[in-house]
C-alpha cells in the first residue's frame, strides 16, 4: 500500500507540473501573438503617419509606459528641419519683414541721387551700375521660392482662358512671404523705369526730378509726367 501510494502523489505531481508548462507555453504564445499584431497594427499606423505615436498607441499595455518614457534618440530634435535652411532660425514673417525693409532701404540711393543731383558725375556713374538689379533679382527669386505653394500656378492660370482670377489672386497675396516678393519686384521694376527716365531727360535736357520721384511709389504716373513734361519741353522749345 505504501508503494502504491507513493506512485499515485507522483503522478498527481507530474501531471501538475505538466499542467503548468502547458500554461505557460499559453501564456508566452498569447504575449506572442498580441506583441506581433501590436507590431503589425502600429506599422499600418506609422504609414499614416507618426511613426512613434504609432507605435506606442498599437502596443499592448504593459508596453505603452515604458515607450511613452523612453529618451529621444540624440540627434533625433536635431534633423526636424534642415540647418541650410534660414527657417531654423527665422520665422516667415521675419523673413519677409527683413526682405521687405532690406529692399526699401537699398534703392532709396539711386533715387536720392537722381533727384538730388541729376547732373553730377557720381550720380551718373552710379546710375549706370546693374548690381541693384542683381540684387533685387536673386532676393526676389529666394523669396519666390519660399512663398511657392503647390496652389501658386493653379491661382495664377485658374480660369479656363489661362488667366488669372481677382479672388484666386487675393488669396495668393494673404501670404506675407508673398506680398514681400511682390514688393521686390516692384521695386526693381520702378528703378528700372526710373532710370529709363532719367536718362532720357539726360539725353534731351529735360527736367526729370518730378518724374523720377513719382516712380518711386507711383511707377506709371511717373512715366505719363514724364511723356508730359517732354512734350511741354518740346513745344516749349519750338516757340522759341
Amino acid at each position: 500500500m505504501p508503494r502504491r501510494g507513493g506512485s499515485r502523489r507522483r503522478a498527481r505531481q507530474i501531471q501538475s507540473t505538466a499542467a503548468r508548462d502547458a500554461a505557460g507555453d499559453g501564456r508566452r504564445d498569447g504575449w506572442v501573438r498580441g506583441f506581433g499584431s501590436a507590431f503589425l497594427a502600429g506599422e499600418r499606423a506609422a504609414r499614416r503617419g507618426g511613426k512613434s505615436g504609432a507605435l506606442l498607441a498599437g502596443a499592448p499595455l504593459p508596453l505603452q509606459a515604458e515607450l511613452a518614457a523612453a529618451p529621444p534618440r540624440p540627434g533625433a530634435a536635431r534633423c526636424k528641419a534642415p540647418l541650410l535652411r534660414p527657417r531654423a532660425w527665422l520665422s516667415t514673417s521675419q523673413i519677409a519683414s527683413s526682405a521687405f525693409t532690406l529692399g526699401t532701404v537699398a534703392v532709396l540711393p539711386f533715387y536720392t541721387l537722381m533727384i538730388a543731383a541729376p547732373n553730377a558725375n557720381i550720380t551718373k556713374r552710379t546710375v549706370e551700375s546693374t548690381a541693384p538689379y542683381v540684387a533685387l533679382g536673386i532676393l526676389y527669386a529666394y523669396l519666390l521660392h519660399l512663398s511657392w505653394t503647390s496652389d501658386t500656378i493653379r491661382a495664377m492660370f485658374a480660369s479656363k482662358y489661362w488667366l488669372s482670377e481677382l479672388p484666386d489672386i487675393v488669396r495668393m497675396f494673404a501670404s506675407e512671404m508673398t506680398v514681400a516678393s511682390a514688393w521686390i519686384h516692384l521695386l526693381a521694376v520702378d528703378l528700372f523705369v526710373a532710370r529709363q527716365v532719367y536718362h532720357n531727360g539726360i539725353k534731351n535736357n529735360i527736367e526729370t526730378r518730378h518724374s523720377v520721384s513719382l516712380c518711386l511709389l507711383f511707377c506709371p504716373i511717373g512715366i505719363a509726367a514724364h511723356a508730359l513734361t517732354k512734350v511741354l519741353a518740346g513745344s516749349t522749345g519750338r516757340s522759341h
